[in-house]
């Protein structure tokens, strides 16, 4: 404990650091907080790399669900404080002169902090898309092109990791993550997008597979919550702390907290595997229009611009189980219009328009 908490006034002392050297970068640092958000991972890089290339698209979705689980059980058994609230409640500092950190719309996250679900989430995704990248370089045999690929090696982990150290900036700046818990999502979410570039089997998964994951994975992280509440153990000790000590109590927002994230998550999986196991996407993806550059194009411009209406579809908050419902109902959604219904409908208007002219 002691040493925790040496640890976390360390992190403090770089907080305020970052706070009162960096204002200069406040604007970027908060776009890069953006940059890491786990849910631009179902509505910005899936869409671009599935319609891309679907194996790639699918490793992504299976890799942030299962991420993000990980790191929500992670969280509920390191019990990581948030630095925003852990100042105000250290014993620490004597004669209550606790430091003061400056807090910011998206600071306060109401999840425990331990390893940061931002860092966490972006590290495995980045690494997913430079892999996959590399992927196409690798195999070119001659003296000029392994040249370039080792050029572009360079290049694309050199991108990946000023991505992954500003995004841990990013989240240290804003007060809601001390140093150690950034750098620890950064990686476990590397270990984990390891592991699946060695699970092909995700890739011929069945509608019926999806659904036993979904299944499991509720069912563990709820019996484990429910377990450890008999034990007196609440895993959603951090709730009331966020809302006792964030200075704006309209930033507390009911989407950040660990239940909402694993609903969230669990759609986008199962929403997923309704998709890839549909007539729709075996008649559009599957079919001759699928290797057309036309194709591809259109359905990455139609997905993207879909998803960005899912923004304006406001979840009610008054009743928490209806938010539950309503969230993995809008999750699985996502998926589905990008692997299903966005390319069924370019399949069909390329047809329409094929007829026409012939």
């Amino acid at each position: 404990s002691i040493k925790m908490d040496l640890l976390h006034s360390n992190g403090v002392l770089i907080i305020q650091h970052l706070q009162r050297d960096y204002r200069a970068y406040q604007d970027f640092l908060n776009f890069m907080s953006h940059v890491g958000d786990p849910r631009n991972i179902f509505s910005i890089y899936f869409p671009l790399w599935f319609q891309l290339n679907q194996v790639v698209g699918t490793k992504m979705i299976w890799v942030a669900v299962i991420g993000d689980w990980f790191n929500l059980i992670f969280k509920w058994i390191l019990f990581g404080h948030r630095p925003y609230w852990w100042v105000q409640e250290t014993m620490l500092y004597p004669n209550q002169s606790s430091p003061c950190l400056e807090q910011f719309p998206i600071t306060c996250e109401t999840g425990p902090g331990s390893p940061s679900g931002h860092a966490m989430g972006s590290s495995c995704v980045w690494y997913v898309m430079v892999t996959a990248a590399l992927s196409y370089t690798v195999r070119w045999k001659d003296k000029s092109a392994v040249t370039l690929h080792r050029l572009t090696w360079s290049f694309l982990w050199s991108v990946f990791w000023i991505i992954q150290i500003s995004v841990c900036i990013s989240r240290v700046f804003i007060a809601t993550h001390f140093p150690h818990q950034v750098i620890l999502g950064v990686f476990a979410g590397i270990l984990v997008a390891e592991a699946f570039e060695h699970t092909p089997a995700i890739q011929t998964a069945s509608l019926r597979m999806y659904i036993k994951t979904n299944l499991f994975l509720f069912a563990f992280a709820l019996g484990f919550y429910l377990v450890l509440k008999l034990l007196d153990i609440d895993l959603l000790w951090s709730v009331p702390k966020a809302k006792k000590w964030c200075a704006n109590p309209d930033w507390i927002n009911i989407d950040t907290t660990p239940f909402a994230g694993l609903v969230r998550n669990l759609g986008a999986l199962f929403g997923l595997g309704l998709g890839i196991n549909s007539e729709m996407f075996v008649t559009s993806c599957k079919g001759k229009n699928s290797c057309k550059i036309s194709f591809r194009i259109l359905c990455v411009a139609a997905s993207l611009a879909t998803l960005q209406l899912y923004n304006f579809v406001k979840i009610p908050t008054h009743t928490e189980y209806l938010f539950y419902v309503l969230s993995f109902c809008k999750s699985a959604a996502m998926p589905l219009t990008v692997v299903a219904l966005v390319p069924y409908g370019v399949h069909s208007l390329m047809r329409t328009t094929e007829k026409k002219l012939n």
